[in-house]
């Protein structure tokens, strides 16, 4: 008869055993899955329809092709890591013109972070099946494989997630220190990522001291050293180049900035301001959009499963992410805008993804509950629940972010082809571009023209004495300005003079401010 020790020995054996040759093949699924895809989008041209990813993506290019370049071209309110894993790809022509040079470190860490679940999930329930169904819950939503298809940074965000997730379950077992700075280096990228990252933090050390036994001081400081890294760095570079430390916060470019400007120009308050009820509601609406409702409410339930098999520390850890949306909502930090809730549109939904690996994480917890015998058949069963929706109705317009990139980014993608194909055969090298470094950037990509060739706000101080004073300081031979821009205003004051500058298009879209370009008239060499 075996005795309570051995028992609880024989469990650990099994928690602790690698996943061997079933987590390469969990590997080997997730880059099956991931690759294919990025090239569908490349090939469907969603590579950059968001915004955002166009920025990231010249962000991370112009660091090394600029007038100016270096590490100065990082610049704030964005943090870093993000374009550094972009860098040597980008630098690449090619790839930087289709956009694939940004999307592939987010397929990589699609891929990471799906096998990292996968291995913290099979640590915490010592079960293959429940670790199983939690990777192919997250692997198979069509919305997180739309953003890992293109340079957005959520999914690198939730493979360092995942990877704090899977350093905490071996810290459970282990109370190694080594485990501690793992899941610090895991900390340390995400707070590099995302803001979310920084709120995660003191969750997170709480977990290292309150796991770590009689030495859980070790533990926890050796967490805090590795982690706490992140937001001093990113404090030290705005302090030193912006002369504020909060900067990314509070400077002219940060949310709050963008928020008060929008209400000084008599805008509406963003949903959920000041109001939990309304910012838990936009939160879950969001949640349930991207991760379908069958995955967001069969994870809610095992929730409970979670507790029973005591993963709580789990749950809590991977619910500080979507409680810093509902806090950001309430604060006015962040507007979620979905179509069933006022103002009926489409923006930042997928910041519900942040909810995915909780959802998962209480799926695997409905599949642990079962007899070990059924465990297999459960997993299919729940996997089969959660894609449902993407199964019922297979169209990429079921998937929110999808919907979101395309419906707004088509008066931007109208425009900047447009007047890509205007520039493309008479811009000269050389000749010289004053703009500001905004949508107006993938004029530039799509047009094949370097970066280096504009002027634009990174190339201090150059850039702010041509806006100033452009009858003295601008010898550029075009422009491109959105229409009341500072380069806008700029050129509306050089329309006369011996260095005269006129209008030559402009590109108006519905939903979309006008972009003009401009050029000196004495050039003119047609």
């Amino acid at each position: 008869m075996k005795s309570k020790g051995a028992s609880k020995s024989s469990a650990s054996s099994r928690r602790s055993r690698p996943a061997g040759g079933r987590g390469l093949a969990v590997l080997g699924l997730l880059a099956a899955l991931g690759a294919p895809f990025t090239w569908l989008a490349h090939q469907q041209g969603w590579t950059l329809w968001y915004g955002d990813a166009e920025a990231h993506l010249n962000i991370a290019r112009r660091i090394l092709d600029s007038r100016v370049p270096g590490y100065e071209q990082i610049g704030t309110v964005w943090l870093p890591l993000p374009h550094l894993l972009m860098l040597p790809f980008v630098q690449v022509d090619a790839l930087w013109r289709s956009g694939i040079g940004g999307a592939l470190p987010a397929c990589i860490c699609f891929v990471a972070g799906g096998w990292l679940l996968y291995l913290a999930v099979r640590r915490i329930f010592g079960s293959e099946a429940p670790a199983a169904a939690a990777a192919a819950a997250y692997a198979l939503n069509p919305n997180l494989l739309t953003l890992q298809s293109a340079p957005m940074t959520e999914a690198m965000w939730l493979c360092f997630l995942c990877g704090l997730l899977y350093a905490c379950a071996r810290f459970r077992e282990t109370r190694s220190a080594l485990d501690a700075v793992l899941g610090g280096v895991f900390a340390l990228c995400g707070a590099l990522t995302r803001y979310e990252g920084w709120f995660l933090l003191p969750f997170a050390a709480l977990y290292f001291f309150a796991a770590g036994g009689e030495r859980r001081w070790r533990g926890a400081l050796a967490f805090c050293l590795v982690a706490g890294l992140g937001p001093l760095y990113w404090i030290a570079h705005n302090w030193i180049f912006y002369s504020n430390p909060l900067e990314f916060y509070n400077g002219p470019w940060s949310a709050q900035a963008i928020y008060k400007r929008s209400l000084d120009a008599g805008l509406p308050r963003y949903p959920g301001d000041h109001d939990w009820g309304a910012a838990w509601q936009y939160f879950r609406a969001a949640a349930e959009l991207c991760l379908g409702r069958p995955l967001a409410w069969a994870g809610m339930v095992g929730l409970a499963a979670v507790l029973v098999k005591r993963g709580w520390w789990a749950a809590l850890l991977l619910a500080a992410a979507p409680l810093f949306y509902v806090l950001s909502l309430y604060t006015g930090g962040t507007p979620i805008y979905v179509p069933q809730l006022w103002p009926h549109s489409l923006y930042n939904t997928r910041y519900g993804l942040n909810a995915l690996p909780l959802a998962c994480l209480g799926l695997a917890g409905l599949v642990a509950l079962m007899p070990a015998k059924l465990r297999g058949v459960a997993a299919v069963v729940v996997i089969m629940a959660a894609v449902s929706p993407w199964i019922g109705y297979p169209r990429k317009e079921n998937w929110i972010c999808w919907r979101e990139s395309q419906a707004n980014s088509a008066g931007r993608r109208a425009w900047t082809a447009a007047a890509a194909d205007y520039l493309r055969p008479r811009y000269k090298p050389g000749a010289g571009i004053f703009m500001s470094f905004g949508d107006q950037t993938g004029i530039l990509r799509q047009a094949g023209i370097p970066l280096r060739e504009s002027l634009h706000e990174g190339d201090v101080p150059y850039w702010d004495a041509a806006a100033a004073r452009p009858d003295l300081m601008l010898w550029e031979e075009w422009a491109i300005a959105i229409q009341g821009d500072r380069v806008s205003q700029a050129m509306w004051r050089m329309r006369r003079g011996p260095r005269r500058y006129e209008c030559v298009r402009i590109y108006a879209e519905k939903d979309s401010p006008a972009v003009e370009i401009w050029r000196g008239v004495s050039r003119f060499n047609q």
